[in-house]
């Protein structure tokens, strides 16, 4: 019922688009990943989602409820302490994630010095006996276990991972729409207009584009610590003349069209114009190249976190995990996992783009 609402072009694109099997099952692997990473706190989180103690009903991911609540001193409650967790399990009840350990928990309890290997068959004496659960709980040692082992300052693998994934992807999707928006606005002017204007837009594009933006972040960083809506506002300032080329070249070619002269022979402005007549063939070149600049955004932040210009330390990325594989060779389950998921998702990236290039290209047929 959804393609009877589509017009028949874009019926077409949609057939041609899911006729690319490896396009079309990246995007819905991406899109299942980006969906669970969204998610993040309801899958790995020190914290329970919801909780009742003495029939009030808590919600410990949302609000910071003080120890003394419980009966201790603290400002902030520590529900996998033992001695606060079984004050709530016996005056009520919590209910954890798959996962109970956040991007920044830290594991005082390995069974070997961190960084410690990955346990997947970790015993579950050794996953319960100092955390607060119940002993025979089914997911005593699914919810402790260090699935993807620990990095060096004990914190859990997959839990950063996950977390590392969502910013990473959430930095990519943002920098590539505001360098799109600009970079669209920019071409359009310089191709609808053309002459003196796109002319002076072209030097400034060239100097403004020879800027080395490596060094302007490690100028800052000397006063300044980067954090991530700093990070995407120089980025987006030097990232969004990547489009400017090729919006130029369809505005420069569609100007002189004859229904562009009809548009203007009946009195529509030259904003009108440009948005009603002349995008819309403009965005088909533009939208085939934003997963290409998705997975260099992407491949930007992890560069600038393992060079340690990106996000602030201790923060979850995929770079900094890139690091850590770096920095303790010891340990290769590090290594080989940041390799292989910064693989696979600029793989799945590549994989859209070649589908949406094939969808928006006239030139393929859909029998």
């Amino acid at each position: 019922m959804a393609l009877l609402r589509l017009s028949r072009l874009n019926q077409r694109r949609w057939h041609l688009f899911r006729r690319n099997k490896r396009g079309y099952w990246s995007f819905v692997i991406f899109g299942i990943l980006f969906v669970l990473s969204v998610f993040a706190p309801f899958i790995a989180n020190d914290r329970p989602i919801l909780a009742s103690y003495k029939g009030e009903l808590l919600f410990p991911m949302l609000v910071d409820y003080p120890e003394s609540k419980f009966g201790g001193f603290l400002a902030v409650t520590d529900f996998r302490d033992p001695v606060n967790a079984d004050e709530i399990n016996a005056n009520g009840w919590m209910v954890w994630p798959p996962f109970r350990y956040s991007y920044g928990t830290v594991n005082r309890e390995l069974p070997s010095p961190a960084p410690s290997r990955p346990a997947f068959l970790m015993h579950k004496d050794l996953a319960c006996a100092k955390y607060p659960l119940v002993a025979d709980d089914p997911q005593c040692v699914f919810g402790n276990m260090n699935w993807l082992g620990t990095d060096d300052q004990g914190r859990d693998v997959l839990a950063r991972l996950i977390y590392g994934f969502r910013i990473s992807v959430a930095f990519g999707l943002i920098l590539t729409f505001v360098s799109s928006v600009i970079g669209v606005a920019a071409g359009a002017v310089q191709g609808y207009f053309g002459g003196w204007t796109d002319l002076l837009f072209q030097r400034f594009i060239d100097i403004w584009a020879s800027m080395p933006t490596l060094y302007l972040l490690i100028i800052l960083a000397a006063f300044i610590t980067p954090s991530f809506w700093l990070l995407l506002f120089i980025l987006a300032l030097f990232s969004w003349t990547g489009l400017v080329g090729v919006v130029r070249a369809e505005f420069l070619r569609a100007r002189n069209f004859e229904y562009v002269r009809a548009a203007r022979a009946l009195g529509l402005s030259d904003l009108q114009i440009m948005v009603r007549h002349v995008l819309p063939n403009a965005l088909v070149s533009t939208v085939t190249f934003m997963p290409f600049i998705l997975s260099g955004s992407v491949t930007t932040l992890t560069a600038l976190d393992l060079l340690g210009f990106g996000l602030p330390p201790g923060s979850a990325s995929l770079g900094e995990m890139v690091q850590q594989g770096k920095d303790n060779l010891f340990a290769p389950w590090l290594g080989f996992t940041a390799f292989f998921v910064t693989s696979i998702l600029l793989t799945l990236l590549v994989f859209i783009g070649e589908a949406v290039r094939d969808a928006l290209d006239p030139r393929k047929t859909f029998a």
